[in-house]
């Protein structure tokens, strides 16, 4: 009696597992930290904009435009790692990173789901085509609350950058604040309403016909940047297939890219590709590449390492110069700042002549200053007071009385300023007694 098994001569293939969307997942993930970045940089004190001292603020410290090394060397740092981002990794930010391509990424889905396949906005001026058994006015009320939810939670970044966390949080509950400017309820409104234009008509319009980051990018853009590369050997496999195309959200061919193209290597068509050769246990014929397009892959990293070294020289120098400038305005920044100048007053023969200290914290947090005068004998000056406490950063006056008894001729005398952690700033001052 045979004991062999029928199922035993069904032939059996086997294949490699479905390929998972690898940039797909790491992408979102990228682009929901820098969402959170976006907020986490002013909230933590980073850096933001105080809109009442008319300075920067990084790491809680105001940095004015005296602080010229400070903030030369944060600028030129700041542009010589973008052109060195734009020129190795080409448009990368744009397809992980930027915000506006995030929320235009998120819209074109949603809309999608409530209205069809071919109801997004194409960037080719094709009217949008709302599919029949989605256009019902709930799906529309959806998509419009969705959009305007979106609004109004993005429209509260941009404020961590001109307030502090608490106050933002005033404005929201709608608690009074003298610190809060009148306007700002009219100023969020406006940004909403922009944001909401945005995210429901302009999308990714704004990134292939606006956006000057984009322009900045080209102009550093080689063919050794980052860019999708297409096997033509294999081309036969993909004869009548557009899928990859179907995958590009801003409707391009990833067989076809050049040098300035609209792509923003955001790896989509790349996870495509592999999904659809996965089934017969292939790779995909698209790939992430750098170096010279269509060159053979045993000069690739050769040529992109000169190409690179080649951009580095001139640009390593304004990186150089950046970091040795941003390093010398940490060391010598002033956290807080002394001047003395005359007082307006109407002169009186026989009157005292006043003049002003003014301090300023440039700190936020709490500091007491100490007043000091040396080069005026004792008796012959009066100050409104020795020691000032500032409750954050900000500026306090205080007046110095000279008394008219000094002998005919000049004076020089010193205002000292001292502040508990050995801070010492002094004010030179010269007074003309008649």
């Amino acid at each position: 009696m045979s004991s062999s098994n029928p199922l035993s001569s069904i032939p059996i293939k086997v294949i490699g597992a479905p390929t998972r969307a690898r940039f797909h997942w790491k992408r979102r993930v990228v682009q929901a930290m820098v969402i959170l970045l976006a907020i986490l940089i002013p909230a933590s004190g980073l850096f933001r904009i105080d809109p009442e001292a008319g300075a920067f603020v990084v790491l809680d410290r105001q940095i004015w435009f005296a602080d010229f090394f400070l903030m030369g060397g944060v600028w030129i740092t700041a542009v010589s790692g973008l052109v060195m981002l734009y020129s190795t990794a080409g448009t990368v930010f744009c397809g992980w990173a930027c915000p506006q391509n995030s929320l235009s990424e998120w819209a074109n889905n949603l809309t999608r789901k409530l209205l069809g396949k071919r109801a997004e906005l194409s960037l080719e001026g094709h009217a949008m085509r709302v599919a029949a058994a989605k256009n019902k006015l709930i799906n529309w009320l959806l998509l419009g609350s969705a959009f305007l939810a979106a609004s109004l939670l993005f429209g509260l970044i941009p404020l961590f950058y001109f307030y502090p966390p608490d106050l933002v949080w005033s404005f929201i509950t709608f608690q009074d604040d003298e610190r809060l400017a009148r306007s700002l309820h009219w100023i969020y409104t406006v940004s909403v309403l922009i944001l909401f234009l945005d995210i429901a008509l302009i999308r990714h319009f704004w990134c292939r016909f606006a956006c000057i980051y984009r322009v900045w990018q080209h102009s550093f853009k080689t063919r050794q940047t980052l860019h999708i590369a297409y096997d033509a050997s294999r081309s036969a496999e993909c004869a009548k297939c557009n899928y990859c195309v179907t995958a590009c959200f801003i409707e391009l061919d990833p067989r076809k890219t050049d040098v300035y193209d609209s792509c923003i290597n955001c790896g989509e068509c790349v996870d495509a590709c592999n999904r659809l050769h996965a089934k017969e246990g292939a790779s995909g014929l698209l790939r992430f590449e750098l170096g010279e397009r269509a060159q053979k892959r045993a000069s690739q990293f050769r040529t992109a390492a000169i190409s690179w070294f080649a951009r580095a020289s001139w640009v390593g120098v304004l990186a150089v110069l950046g970091v040795s400038m941003l390093s010398w305005g940490l060391y010598s920044y002033e956290p807080y700042h002394v001047a003395v100048y005359r007082a307006e007053t109407t002169a009186q023969a026989n009157a005292a002549q006043d003049y002003t200290i003014s301090l300023a914290n440039k700190l936020y947090r709490p500091v007491e200053l100490h007043v000091n005068v040396e080069g005026l004998p004792e008796g012959s000056y009066r100050l409104s007071a020795e020691d000032v406490k500032m409750a954050t950063a900000g500026r306090k006056s205080l007046t110095l009385s000279v008394m008219p008894d000094l002998p005919r001729g000049v004076h020089t005398f010193m205002v000292d300023v001292s502040a508990p952690n050995g801070w010492l700033g002094r004010f030179r001052v010269q007074h003309f007694s008649e």
